[in-house]
């Protein structure tokens, strides 16, 4: 099995075999909150239009996403898996479009199989892999608003490449770490209202959730991001 690291939504236009599109702070980190909140659908899109869109489709239905980190105008949640927690999402269609995340669903057009990754499932994410044993694997980390690299994608590709090939690695004092670097913004009082503490703390449960959101393509090009337990 080949593995390698990419980056950004280039990295996945690139990403072939099994893709594994990575944003831990936050889209994917909300999508298994999501889930486990009771949501029975998660659609990503990545334009705002589109989602409002879809929001006239689907009646049962929430908006969740950001821009600029930030809650978008007329959506019902921001990108934060602690608004997430709260609230009783059973029953409803999420729709989801982030700046980096959801993006990267989108344009992984060359893989075979797309997943996302981020530490709350990195175990399932491993296992999965391992099960359906790909000859070519693309860890593709989108960083900080897809533009410049975030250490928490890195290091979750780094821990998934690891696993992988059963070989052991720290990660413990590096997450803990991320507090001083990538993700000090969440301990930023200017923040609070969309970027609390509590979602660092989330976002960074390693192995929380035993289950993998498998991307397939919609008819109107979104993505339905299918929950599949392990």
């Amino acid at each position: 099995m080949k593995v390698e690291i990419l980056e950004f939504i280039e990295g996945a236009r690139k990403a072939n075999g099994v893709a594994v599109i990575i944003d831990v702070f936050r889209a994917f980190s909300v999508g298994c909150y999501a889930y486990d909140s009771g949501a029975v659908r998660i659609i990503a899109t990545a334009e705002v239009d589109e989602a409002l869109a879809l929001k006239q489709k689907y009646s049962n239905s929430v908006l969740v996403g950001e821009r600029n980190e930030k809650i978008i105008e007329g959506f019902d949640f921001g990108n934060s898996p602690t608004e997430i927690i709260k609230t009783d999402l059973h029953g409803k269609t999420v729709i989801h479009t982030t700046t980096a995340g959801t993006q990267g669903l989108i344009n992984a057009v060359n893989a075979e199989i797309v997943i996302t990754g981020s530490f709350v499932n990195t175990g399932a994410v491993v296992k999965y892999i391992k099960a359906i044993s790909p000859e070519h694997v693309s860890l593709v980390a989108m960083g900080y608003r897809a533009t410049v690299s975030a250490q928490e994608d890195l290091l979750c590709a780094e821990l998934i490449y690891s696993s992988l090939f059963d070989k052991d690695y720290s990660y413990e004092e590096k997450i803990s770490s991320l507090k001083n670097t990538s993700g000090r913004r969440f301990f930023d009082p200017d923040n609070i209202k969309f970027s609390p503490p509590t979602d660092f703390f989330l976002c960074t449960m390693v192995n929380k959730f035993n289950f993998i959101l498998r991307a397939e393509t919609r008819y109107d090009g979104n993505i339905d991001l299918r929950k599949i337990d392990i």
